[in-house]
């Protein structure tokens, strides 16, 4: 059987005409092979919703916008929702247009707690939703009404200060601003002189931290010798800590003791060291024997040839010897000096 040409065109243009609905239907958000139902919403102002604009619950899209239609009067516009997901939504749920000016305008499902749920094909309860500037104004509103009376505060505060402060306060107030511009130049002279002693390259502090850099790196040079000594130094104690000083304490102890008792004994006249020291017949014994010495020596200076005779023929001396010593020698005996 052969197929006319016309009946191929009629054939092509219907099919064209299918898939073109079914597209068309598709970009409207109705589902060409899923389940879809349908829910409606009436509004008094849509906010600039379009056709295919996301239907959301808790920030999940469920569907899309399908048509917006109204009547004359444009008292009322419902809104035909499509949604694709099978999704409980209870009676008490509301339909609220978000608008976005940065995106796309929005119907956002807020669901409620009801555990009877809305049939397909029906109505959602709608509420209106102020708009990000209304948000805005509804926001600042109460904070213009606070700076309102805080403006009308500091006015009543202002009047009353106007009315204390006379021309003497004010004169007053005049030299403490003064004196607080003279404050503010000496700490601005202060801070350049603190700007000084901080210079990193000519400031007292920067000097110091270079001495004390310095002596750190002199010690450091020298860390070996200050071990050393430190070790020397560990072992002088350590030799010292292992003296006997007890003992040798001791015997001191005993050494002293012993001085002591010899020194008690020299200042006795007991033994021979004591009487020595403390008999003065000793002391008159030696006095008389010096004085008697003292005579001979005198008396052999004076009369030599008595003691001495060099000549065989001389004449011998018959003269008395001397009984007193001469007077340069009287009550001064001589001395022997020691070596």
């Amino acid at each position: 059987m052969k197929i006319s040409n016309e009946t191929k065109i009629g054939v092509l243009t219907a099919f064209a005409i299918t898939i073109m609905i079914l597209g068309f239907n598709f970009l409207k958000g109705k589902t060409l092979f899923g389940t879809s139902h349908t829910m409606y919403a009436k509004y008094t102002n849509v906010q600039g919703l379009a056709t295919s604009n996301p239907v959301m619950i808790n920030g999940l899209q469920v569907g899309t916008v399908y048509s917006i239609t109204t009547d004359k009067n444009m008292k009322e516009i419902l809104v035909n929702m499509t949604l694709t997901k099978d999704v409980n939504i209870p009676v008490n749920s509301y339909a609220t247009i978000k608008n976005n000016p940065l995106g796309t305008t929005t119907v956002e499902i807020r669901l409620g707690d009801a555990m009877q749920y809305l049939p397909k094909d029906d109505t959602i309860r709608t509420e209106t939703s102020a708009g990000i500037l209304d948000a805005a104004v509804q926001e600042i509103r109460p904070v213009l009404g606070q700076v309102k009376n805080a403006v009308k505060s500091l006015d009543s505060v202002l009047m009353t200060v106007n009315s204390v402060v006379d021309p003497n306060a004010k004169n007053n107030i005049r030299g403490i601003l003064e004196n607080l511009n003279k404050t503010t130049a000496g700490l601005t002279e202060s801070s350049a002189s603190l700007n000084t002693l901080l210079n990193t390259q000519t400031g007292a502090l920067a000097k110091s931290l270079n001495n004390v850099s310095s002596f750190t790196g002199n010690l450091a040079n020298n860390n070996d010798k200050l071990t050393a000594v430190m070790t020397n130094l560990d072992k002088t104690t350590t030799n010292l800590s292992n003296l006997d000083l007890q003992k040798t304490l001791t015997t001191l102890d005993a050494t002293v003791t012993e001085l002591k008792a010899s020194l008690g004994k020299l200042n006795t006249t007991n033994g021979t060291a004591g009487m020595l020291l403390n008999d003065p017949k000793l002391y008159n014994n030696l006095a008389a024997t010096a004085n008697k010495i003292n005579v001979l020596l005198d008396d052999i200076k004076t009369n030599p040839k008595r003691y001495i005779s060099f000549s065989v023929f001389g004449k011998k001396n018959k003269s008395e010897p001397l009984k007193y010593p001469l007077p340069d020698t009287l009550n001064a005996p001589y001395i022997i000096l020691q070596k």
